[in-house]
């Protein structure tokens, strides 16, 4: 099976985890409570890193936001990230209490020499900075060098401002070139990668909600995974963003780049279903949900051509009128009476869980 050949970029350490270098890609995502309500954000990330969050960003937006992190630093199990605008003070005092990580759009942060003494202060705290261009506050001269929020126009933004921070001394830094439009993002992060080896922040902003959100996500992260390019992600959802965990595990663990749990492969339902396959598959992902294997589990709706059409699945079932099937990759293995094919996929599916356990430790 062919595999994606990511592009090699530098490694930035925040907290306890890398971005970029040969690091797996990093899922994260960002809190929506008054940052300042610690009990309500603390709560938050703790169902973000259940979710499989690695990374968190809060809201810096005042004074009360950045003296709150303290406490949430001392309490996340993952690094957190301050997400700052306009004032430099707040970016010093977050790293202060402990920021692993400050955000920051450079086009609203003051100008030059405030972002050099940003760059100064990131590096006497050992805090990377990621610089996220974004094409809805792009500077006045490049709209007008390029009539719009260009991918060239993002991109010279970007790099003028890698250059002003290097002269600093300063280069741990993370780079997002956002836009709502997906085409615009996916071809600044093209062209950006051919120039530059900073670790790359994917996402597409302002994508929508859940059901809209997901689609422009898969599309604009999904293709510049494939491609080998990103090192970490956030899915931006008008929704939970437990939602935004989920749906980038999805996007990284189908294209065969991580693996975090079982994978359902169900077939459309046709003429030829002689079950309610939509029940089924609900049943069948409800039991998944207890299982972290990375492992492709099978529902399909035809018993005569379901094995077949599920071959690379670990695990699968077929279901008829009146009785079912049970294959392993697409050999039927058992035939069980309907009312019992859910129990036998769970009891089969301990069973291989319990055999690749066996066989992981006789190679250790």
């Amino acid at each position: 099976m062919d595999r994606i050949e990511r592009k090699k970029t530098r490694a930035v350490q925040v907290g306890n985890v890398t971005i970029g270098g040969d690091a797996p890609i990093v899922i994260q995502s960002m809190t929506n409570t008054r940052t300042e309500d610690t009990g309500a954000t603390l709560e938050q990330i703790n169902c973000l890193v259940e979710a499989g969050c690695e990374l968190v960003r809060v809201a810096v937006p005042d004074m009360a936001a950045a003296k709150a992190l303290g406490k949430l630093v001392r309490q996340s199990p993952v690094p957190l990230i301050a997400d700052i605008h306009f004032d430099p003070a707040l970016a010093y005092r977050s790293m202060e209490n402990g920021a692993s990580k400050i955000r920051i759009n450079p086009g609203n942060i003051g100008g030059r020499e405030k972002l050099s003494e940003l760059a100064r202060q990131a590096e006497s705290f050992k805090v990377p900075i990621r610089i996220g261009v974004n094409a809805g506050s792009l500077e006045r001269r490049l709209l007008k060098k390029y009539g719009e929020a260009s991918a060239a126009a993002l991109v010279e933004s970007a790099l003028g401002y890698l250059e002003l921070l290097e002269a600093t001394g300063f280069s741990d830094l993370v780079v997002s070139l956002k836009a709502s439009d997906v085409f615009t993002a996916i071809s600044a992060y093209r062209l950006f990668s051919e120039k530059s080896r900073y670790p790359l922040h994917l996402g597409v902003t302002g994508a929508g909600p859940l059901e809209a959100g997901t689609i422009k996500g898969a599309v604009g992260i999904g293709t510049l995974l494939a491609e080998g390019i990103g090192d970490t992600v956030r899915v931006s959802l008008t929704a939970s963003p437990v939602e935004e965990v989920r749906v980038a595990r999805r996007i990284i663990q189908s294209l065969g780049l991580r693996g975090f749990e079982p994978e359902l492969i169900s077939c459309p339902t046709c003429g030829r279903c002689e079950v309610d396959l939509v029940t089924l598959v609900a049943e069948v992902e409800n039991i998944l949900r207890l299982y972290s294997a990375p492992l492709k589990i099978a529902v399909m709706g035809c018993v005569v051509n379901g094995p077949g059409e599920a071959r690379e699945a670990d695990l699968g079932i077929s279901a008829g009128k009146k009785q079912g099937i049970l294959f392993r990759h697409g050999k039927v293995i058992k035939t069980v009476k309907l009312d019992n094919l859910l129990d036998t996929l769970k009891e089969e599916l301990d069973s291989l869980l319990s055999e690749q356990q066996g066989k992981q430790e006789e190679r250790e």
